[in-house]
Formats: structure tokens, sequence, C-alpha cells
């Protein structure tokens, strides 16, 4: 690495938003200042969260220290995702091209719809009488 003692990124997934600090190291990664595997518990979240760093053959070259809150556990591993994407752009303009063609740099716009007046949520109406 180069100067610097941190690369970061900021990741964000629903309502969840993820400050995600890339460091070299032996690929530890902290959330919330505990370990991954204690913060989230299952494998898809686990596996979302390593992602773009498994894209890079990297798992063991970096150190991740990320700050995630709002949202549920989904948004939050999805979030630290994308912010683990951008910090590793930073740190090299190089990996663009894998992390694009894995998806990895594009933020997911769908979000919850808002409940509509009249309706029972977004979309679900009453039910119909004729008489």
């Amino acid at each position: 690495m180069s100067e610097r003692s941190y690369y970061p990124g900021t990741g964000r997934r629903k309502t969840a938003i993820a400050q995600v600090r890339l460091t070299s190291g032996t690929g530890a990664i902290i959330v919330n200042g505990m370990p991954f595997e204690e913060r989230f518990h299952r494998e898809v979240h686990r596996f979302a969260i390593r992602q773009p760093l498994a894209v890079l053959d990297s798992l063991t070259k970096f150190n991740v220290t990320a700050k995630v809150a709002g949202g549920g556990d989904t948004g939050q591993a999805e979030a630290i995702r994308h912010g683990i994407a951008r910090a590793l752009l930073k740190f090299n303009e190089a990996f663009r091209i894998p992390l694009r063609q894995h998806g990895l740099l594009t933020r997911d716009p769908r979000a919850k719809e808002r409940k509509k007046y009249g309706l029972r949520g977004a979309r679900k109406a009453p039910q119909y009488t004729k008489r």
C-alpha cells in the first residue's frame, strides 16, 4: 500500500449506511466493534460481505473495519459489501473492471415503496363490493 494508512468507502442499501475502512492486514473483518461472524449469523450475509475481496483473491490481504447503522441484517450486509468495493477502488483503480463485472459498484436503488392513503399498503386496495 502507499502512503495512506487506510482507504475509506461508503456503502448504502435500502436504509442502511456503512462506513468502511480498508487497511493492509490478515483478513479480519470487524463490524461495529465485533467480528462479523458474531454480528451476521446467516452464511448469505457473510458471503455478501466477503464477496468483493473474494472476487479479487485478496481475502487475506486486507483488514476491514465497518460502522453500519439503519435497516436490517440484509441491508446492512449489502451496504458493507458496497462500501468495501468502493474502498478497494480507492486502493487500486485497476480493480474497477472485475468489481463492475460482478455488479459490486452499482448501488442497489430498490427500497420500500411508501404507503398511499385509501390503500392498505403501497398497492393493496380494500376489497371491492358491488352491492
